[in-house]
């Protein structure tokens, strides 16, 4: 049977949701109901799938059992809701290639259709290319789901895959793509528009939406993306308008207004990272607890600096995001 290939669009990379913590115990517990809330909203704007547990959400601080759970009641949720197979990947940020097989097997039991595999990066470039292709291999060959690769130097060990690594591991029937999570827009496009791929069968995603322009116009699949946390329907926009062929002016001229407000938006992310994305979420959506998320996230911002940096950072994108 051939494998699932997720369908081109906007994902969000959604932080895990924890309950206010309670006095007898040292951290908040795993809020599922908030969780399948949120993702319920984002499907209702027209986000494409949801990327439970990865780098933003925190996967690394849960434990097996409350990564099960999450994924199995938001899975149970969305089909409740009437998001019947809604598209779920979820995130693998282990190096042992045991351990990496067990969360997959997991994540297929509580009915995740795909697995986000973090590259292995605790010995950051003394791994090679050749040894990086041969982890994936088996990895591949023996995941009950098809897996996307994830690349994000910035949590492995500066630790990047070169073009024609992707390219080689694409040919593998159980890998159906990437996410990169990095600013080299020339390895998205080359990855993108490499003839020797079939793009049916490999969809290539960046974890940032100030890049989703470009690279779909270069056949990119879409973004996973932390802004469409709260603002989903301007990203849902410019993904729309950037896919639809053939390109007119007037198109491009829509593409060029929303790129601008969401790479200005994407600043606000680069500024706050993963605590800016929950603000973000609290204060626009109102889901979320106060106290934030586990440690050594926990907390918000100020006040202060959600007002001053949703002035000149935000403005432009909820401009957008109140007339779609």
């Amino acid at each position: 049977m051939a494998p699932l290939i997720p369908p081109n669009g906007v994902y969000v990379p959604v932080p895990t949701f924890f309950k206010p913590l309670s006095p007898n115990s040292y951290q908040a517990a795993v809020d599922v109901e908030t969780q399948a809330d949120h993702g319920i909203f984002l499907a209702k704007s027209g986000i494409k799938g949801l990327v439970l547990l990865g780098s933003t959400g925190e996967a690394i601080h849960l434990s097996k059992s409350e990564r099960f759970d999450l994924v199995a009641g938001v899975r149970e949720a969305l089909e409740q809701g009437g998001y019947k197979n809604y598209p779920i990947m979820a995130g693998v940020l282990t190096n042992g290639l045991d351990e990496t097989l067990e969360w997959l097997e997991d994540y297929a039991r509580a009915g995740a259709q795909w697995g986000l595999v973090l590259t292995p990066g605790y010995f950051g470039k003394a791994a090679s290319q050749d040894n990086i292709k041969a982890w994936y291999t088996i990895i591949a060959d023996r995941s009950p789901i098809p897996i996307l690769i994830y690349n994000y130097p910035g949590v492995t060990n500066q630790v990047m895959i070169e073009p024609d690594t992707f390219r080689d591991l694409a040919q593998h029937h159980n890998i159906v793509g990437c996410k990169m999570s990095h600013g080299d827009v020339s390895i998205h496009v080359q990855v993108s528009s490499d003839p020797r791929i079939d793009h049916s069968q490999f969809r290539v995603f960046s974890g940032f939406a100030q890049h989703l322009g470009p690279i779909v116009l270069f056949g990119a699949a879409g973004v996973i993306d932390g802004l469409s946390a709260f603002y989903p329907k301007t990203v849902v926009r410019l993904m729309e308008l950037a896919a639809k062929r053939p390109v007119d002016q007037d198109n491009l001229d829509e593409i060029r207004r929303l790129q601008y407000a969401v790479s200005r938006a994407e600043d606000f992310i680069g500024k706050t990272g993963i605590i800016g994305i929950r603000e973000g979420i609290i204060q626009v959506t109102g889901m979320g607890s106060s106290e934030g998320g586990r440690l050594p996230l926990q907390g918000r911002l100020s006040l202060q600096t959600w007002s001053a940096l949703r002035e000149s950072l935000l403005t432009d994108v909820e401009g957008f995001e109140a007339v779609l």
